[in-house]
């Protein structure tokens, strides 16, 4: 693995590296956690924690053996256990001098364009006085449709919320393998990836009761960061003190993620990721071939069906004759209004809505291609 130059870095941590064996959390896992950023921080770097553990740590509080598998069940665990999470990183920091602050996100903070850049802006600021941030999904409150499912997914956007240069996702295998090592001896470790998409069918699910993700939601996270430009490594929190060296070109026993040589800067991050999308939109071979190949703007004349509800501005998803979501972007109509134009010449679609400035649906600028997202 070569030498990476890393200014900041996001570190995440998942419930089984935290969880005890007794029940509750790993204080000895914590220590060490918190030794890794207090010797990152004193190398220069700028450290972001993600975090798993309050339903772990809930769990212990209430003497429970098993992850509640109901919505309810879960966030009334969790939030009997966020505060306990936090005041045990708080105390371990504090033998550093080091301060941390707790931010609980939920999907809609990352999904409305002024609250994803007021959680950046705030970020930022944590940085800048030298603070840690503490992150974790606010599980008490969130709803189905509005959680990240996994912190793995989290800590990708975080990454690119705050523009890092290193995601470290810190889990209980030692990195991606060829096929599942525990069933077939000739597994190999996968040292270095060069295109997700390419790996992808290694993937397996969830490895443990306590943890929500697996191999599925960490190449995911690989997915989202590499199109950020972020690369990312897949290690195992036993080998945490690797990251010491891992700056000076000495190896890890992990996988590490190569940034995309194509990557999405800014707006084009949130449309593609953070952004939800309200709606779908369905155009013939002709536009899409105008999307991926030319680079061109959505007009009304190349789209065919649509489905969903939206209003002017939010995000849609744009699908192929096959269903297939080749991009995503900022809509210039509505749902009723782009289903009055559709097929429609940009001419006809002025005399149908005269207050309708431009002749694109979905502008290119505005948009981002999603097929090898």
């Amino acid at each position: 693995m070569i030498a990476i130059e890393v200014r900041r870095v996001v570190i995440k941590v998942g419930s089984s590296s935290l969880h005890h064996p007794q029940g509750g959390l790993d204080d000895q896992a914590i220590a060490e956690i918190v030794a890794v950023i207090a010797a990152l921080k004193k190398k220069g770097m700028e450290c972001i924690l993600v975090t798993s553990g309050a339903v772990a740590a809930g769990m212990g509080q209430l003497g429970l053996h098993v992850r509640p598998r109901d919505l309810p069940g879960k966030q009334a665990v969790a939030a009997v256990g966020q505060g306990v999470l936090i005041e045990r990183y708080a105390q371990a920091l504090e033998r550093y001098d080091i301060v941390g602050a707790q931010i609980l996100l939920s999907r809609i903070d990352l999904a409305d364009a002024s609250r994803y850049r007021n959680a950046q802006n705030t970020l930022e600021k944590l940085m800048r006085l030298h603070v840690v941030p503490i992150i974790n999904e606010n599980d008490t409150v969130a709803v189905d449709e509005l959680c990240f499912g996994d912190n793995d997914t989290l800590s990708a956007l975080v990454a690119g919320l705050v523009g890092a240069d290193l995601l470290v996702i810190l889990t209980d295998v030692d990195g991606l393998y060829s096929a599942n090592p525990k069933k077939d001896p000739l597994a190999q470790l996968v040292k270095e990836v060069c295109e997700v998409s390419a790996v992808e069918c290694m993937a397996g699910g969830a490895g443990t009761t306590i943890g929500t993700g697996g191999m599925v939601t960490k190449l995911r996270a690989a997915k989202i960061a590499t199109r950020f430009g972020i690369g990312m490594l897949l290690l195992n929190f036993t080998r945490i003190r690797e990251l010491l060296s891992l700056t000076e070109g000495q190896d890890t026993e992990g996988t590490y993620f190569l940034p995309a040589k194509h990557r999405l800067a800014g707006r084009k991050r949130w449309i593609a990721y953070a952004g939800l999308s309200e709606g779908s939109i369905q155009v013939d071979k002709g536009a899409a071939k105008a999307l991926v190949e030319e680079g061109k703007s959505l007009l009304a004349k190349g789209i065919t069906t649509i489905e969903g509800t939206w209003e002017r501005k939010e995000i849609v998803r744009i699908v192929n004759i096959l269903g297939e979501e080749i991009a995503r972007g900022v809509a210039e109509l509505s749902s009723d209004e782009v289903q009055k134009v559709k097929g429609l010449h940009s001419e006809v679609i002025l005399k149908l809505i005269p207050d309708f400035e431009g002749e694109e649906v979905v502008h290119r600028d505005n948009m981002t291609l999603m097929l090898d997202a």
